[in-house]
């Protein structure tokens, strides 16, 4: 089931934790190999001991351990594993990943580390419902973070309802399906542009646009996640890189086009950035003053990105998707840009000042391809990239010129 893949198990505390016994011992039946680092709290409830004897491997629980920062730094220790497994999660865990704290062992590991997490949440149903703890979970769903359960029952404490773990055949389930998933485009080469661009006025000027690149960076993230071999380009953001995505940051749009020529050949270009239209003819070497009066300024199109990936002749990837944001009229508008351009699909969304699409966490999105349109439901950015994930997995696979059949409910417009 796991051909050796490497899981890293984190134990925190909570009467559930007798369950990562078994799921170890589910774990290593199909062929991964388990390490396991152990909270304070967790220990309260099963031994290092035990953890070691079904894992075959030592157990780790101290942060400041001169011999385990010798032989397996907690920076190592995080990025040896191909998938870092929180189970039980309980709700002071998740609220510190939530926060980025970082004091003991765990919290360390799931900071430092580049590869993915799945969290399997444990506590009292009062705990799970909170609005803390709901909005913890909701970051963590933003930022890529996977989960399995709480599952719905009577509790160790006598109370009914959802905030019992998931059982270890489900959470060795969902590890299971992360992996087969994870491989869907390995082999693929991706090219994915991110963020505003930058068109300097002077040393200290510049014309932009409200792009966060949240959009962007989550699409090449989720690229990532299924094994394609991914190349983000990205126009000026404060976002942190995507755990293995090759980054090449710039800030102009001639920039932008000049690193997308080198990326290719790839097999799926997404065109995400947020492009200046328009560049100032000459920029000003020296800063401009207020005492020269109005400067007149001369603008001059920028290269069209999306057009030229379309184009691209022999290096064409067999997929170009490009995204269209517009304030009214946006499937109109973004079907005339499809044409225009001459990509495969139009990601069209709305980004009218009441929607805070851009610089917020959600996304609306209408998908527009040689079939028609297809509205989806509001989502996260992150799970937009992921939905988009999945089918252009699904459409390199059936290898034709349409894209997959319609899931999730989504309607067609």
């Amino acid at each position: 089931m796991f051909s050796g893949q490497r899981i890293l198990l984190i134990v925190s505390g909570g009467i559930a934790a007798y369950k990562s016994l078994e799921l170890i011992r589910r774990l290593r039946e199909g062929g991964a190999t388990v390490r396991c680092i152990l909270t304070r709290a967790g220990a309260e409830f099963v031994t290092p001991l035990s953890l070691a004897a079904l894992s075959g491997d030592k157990v780790y629980d101290d942060l400041f351990s001169l011999t385990d920062e010798a032989e397996m730094g907690h920076i190592e220790l995080s990025r040896d594993a191909d998938l870092l497994v929180v189970a039980p999660a309980s709700a002071d865990l998740l609220a510190k990943m939530a926060t980025g704290q970082a004091d003991d062992l765990a919290t360390t590991a799931l900071l430092a580390t580049d590869k993915p997490i799945l969290v399997a949440p444990a506590m009292n149903v009062r705990m799970w419902e909170h609005a803390a703890t709901q909005a913890n979970m909701a970051l963590l769903d933003e930022r890529g973070v996977l989960s399995v359960g709480p599952s719905e029952g009577e509790m160790a404490c006598g109370e009914f309802g959802f905030g019992r773990l998931a059982e270890p055949e489900e959470i060795a389930a969902a590890i299971a399906d992360f992996f087969r998933s994870n491989n869907r485009l390995r082999g693929t080469r991706a090219l994915v542009t991110s963020g505003p661009t930058y068109e300097a006025i002077d040393p200290v000027r510049y014309i932009a646009n409200r792009s966060s690149g949240r959009q962007g960076h989550a699409i090449a993230d989720a690229l990532s996640r299924l094994g394609a071999e991914t190349t983000l380009i990205s126009g000026p953001t404060g976002l942190g890189d995507p755990p293995g995505v090759r980054v090449v940051r710039v800030e102009s749009a001639e920039d932008m086009m000049a690193a997308c020529q080198a990326a290719l050949p790839v097999g799926v270009a997404v065109c995400a950035a947020a492009v200046a239209d328009w560049k100032v003819t000459s920029a000003n070497p020296q800063k401009l003053k207020k005492d020269g009066g109005l400067p007149r300024l001369d603008l001059a199109p920028n290269p069209d990105i999306l057009a030229s990936l379309s184009a691209a002749g022999t290096e064409r990837p067999a997929l170009v998707i490009g995204f269209a944001a517009e304030t009214e009229n946006v499937i109109e508008h973004a079907k005339a840009k499809r044409a225009k351009k001459g990509c495969d699909w139009i990601l069209a969304n709305d980004v009218g000042p009441a929607t805070g699409t851009f610089g917020g966490a959600r996304n609306r999105i209408h998908m527009i391809d040689d079939r028609g349109v297809e509205a989806w439901p509001v989502m996260t950015k992150t799970a937009v990239a992921a939905e988009l994930a999945e089918r252009i997995a699904d459409h390199l696979a059936a290898g034709s010129g349409k894209g997959p059949a319609a899931r999730r409910g989504k309607t067609a417009a």
